[in-house]
């Protein structure tokens, strides 16, 4: 499949949808299509990796646009009545959700949204039901380590231990990955403190003044919304759901720790909006992030559905409580994404599986 992905990318997904046949193809279910934020005006890509996850405003309202001309947006709280078995689904029903809470969900998505007339689940973390200014720890991470003088690095702690030579961006990525699953076994006074001290280290300065320094569209990128912009999400017509209190890899953190951060979000959210919190996604969300152990934990702590961060589309199964989503990147076109949404990409992957002969393994002479 790789060998022909940009043939599919750039001339069969797209005739396909043009055509029209990607939906009258498509399965039937909930197609979820989970989103990470909207690229601010006046914002200068730090680097590709980082900023993927997030899509142009263009790109988000042309999106926008063809699912709701093709398909049966539905709201979030259809399909919570959907999982409390109230009413069926229409056949080619789609969920937009959006994860983070990232200030620009609020100043940039939220108007493009109520442009088109389409709500959105979104889920946010704990860190936003509070009034302190923050960031997403992994991210601050990443730019630590991209800013940081090349040399040789080794950063202790009470249970972390990073070790790694900050040369190529290709080095430095290798050794945040670590860090990220490393930072994950401790809580969020461990994780905070061990970020400060490694800032100061490698004489980056205070994250106080790091977060609030980098002009108005660097703080829409990379700021945490905070109790006073819930709010007008509500407002707007959308929904907010749980993504666990400081968004650690659930599969790196202790059982403990696990649960808390998922009921605790739960808690914290409630109070913050004065309502009831219902759906839960899981932090990062791809296979090696959510252990069985952990995608048993949001029933117990009372949420009605959560989702993973692949696997989605039209035709998929949909597990209460690891329900499939489609993620959009930076890159994805039109075509690409309609693929996806139909259920077309996951029975071309199938189909490829199948035909993929096993690896032979090497006989020594």
């Amino acid at each position: 499949m790789r060998i022909v992905s940009p043939l599919l990318k750039h001339v069969v997904y797209p005739t396909l949808s043009k055509s029209g046949i990607l939906r009258l193809a498509a399965g039937k279910g909930v197609a979820v299509v989970t989103y990470h934020g909207v690229l601010p005006s006046g914002y200068k890509s730090i680097d590709a990796g980082l900023d993927g996850n997030l899509v142009t405003a263009e790109n988000f309202l042309r999106q926008l646009r063809l699912l709701k001309a093709k398909y049966d947006v539905i709201s979030p709280e259809d399909l919570l009545a959907w999982c409390e078995k109230k009413t069926e689904l229409p056949p080619r029903a789609v969920l937009l959700t959006c994860d983070d809470g990232l200030l620009n969900h609020v100043t940039d998505m939220l108007p493009l949204l109520q442009e088109v007339g389409l709500r959105c689940l979104f889920f946010v973390t704990g860190l936003s039901a509070g009034d302190d200014t923050a960031m997403l720890w992994y991210e601050e991470l990443f730019l630590i380590l991209i800013d940081a003088a090349a040399g040789p690095l080794e950063a202790l702690g009470p249970d972390i231990e990073i070790r790694g030579n900050l040369g190529t961006r290709e080095e430095r990525r290798a050794i945040w990955w670590n860090a990220v699953k490393q930072l994950s076994k401790v809580n969020w006074e461990a994780r905070r403190a061990f970020i400060q001290e490694l800032r100061v280290e490698l004489g980056l300065g205070d994250s106080g003044k790091a977060m609030l320094g980098g002009g108005d569209a660097w703080r829409r990128r990379f700021l945490l919304m905070t109790r006073a912009d819930l709010p007008s999400l509500l407002a707007g017509g959308m929904t907010i759901g749980a993504h666990t209190v400081t968004h650690p890899r659930l599969s790196c953190s202790t059982s403990a720790l696990a649960e808390s951060e998922i009921r605790e979000c739960k808690r914290l959210l409630e109070t913050a909006i004065g309502d009831r919190v219902w759906a839960f996604a899981y932090p990062f969300g791809d296979p090696e992030s959510v252990s069985a152990e952990v995608l048993g934990m949001a029933e117990v702590a009372g949420y009605e559905m959560a989702c993973l961060n692949f696997g989605g589309g039209l035709g998929a199964t949909l597990p209460r409580f690891a329900m499939p989503r489609i993620h959009v990147t930076s890159t994805m076109s039109l075509g690409e994404l309609e693929a996806h949404v139909a259920g077309f990409y996951t029975t071309l992957q199938r189909v490829a599986q199948r035909e993929t002969p096993p690896a032979t393994a090497a006989v020594d002479d």
